[in-house]
């Protein structure tokens, strides 16, 4: 029986494959972006305010930092602690079009030994978690022109 699949964070990224995108919103006033999303007011301290509306982000940045998390994080990351801990990277990217910074896994198999400050990324659907019922989604980075 299939897994029924569950973003992790409701409304923070949709599609699957090259329609795969993180999700914002912007300011109609001042054009001004938000992620994580901003569902309430505009958070320009310089605007007035205007209606929020829902923009995807562009699916490519330049890594702007990096590191790895050797600790297993609190919740709501999900493991098992009876499992060896593994470490993973943390990539830092700064967006294409919007110039905003957004942090997020590697895609598996990519380490910190991979990854370059200005190397491009591109977002791409990952998984969280999985248990006997649910996948809970998520977003990765991942170098441009890698597959896997």
């Amino acid at each position: 029986m299939p897994h029924a699949s569950t973003p992790a964070v409701a409304g923070w990224f949709t599609g699957e494959g090259d329609g795969f995108r993180l999700l914002g919103t912007r300011c109609a006033s001042c054009a001004s972006v938000f992620f994580p999303r901003e569902d309430t007011h505009c958070r320009n301290p310089h605007c007035a305010g205007g209606a929020l509306e829902e923009t995807p982000l562009s699916r490519r940045g330049r890594i702007w930092s990096y590191t790895d998390s050797r600790y297993r994080p609190p919740s709501p990351y999900v493991s098992n602690p009876e499992l060896p801990w593994d470490p993973y990277a943390l990539i830092a990217v700064e967006l294409e079009a919007e110039r905003m910074v957004v942090l997020g896994q590697a895609a598996p198999g990519v380490t910190v030994a991979d990854l370059t400050v200005g190397m491009e990324v591109e977002v791409v659907p990952g998984v969280l978690h999985e248990d006997t019922e649910t996948t809970w989604t998520t977003w990765h980075w991942r170098p441009t022109g890698v597959t896997a």
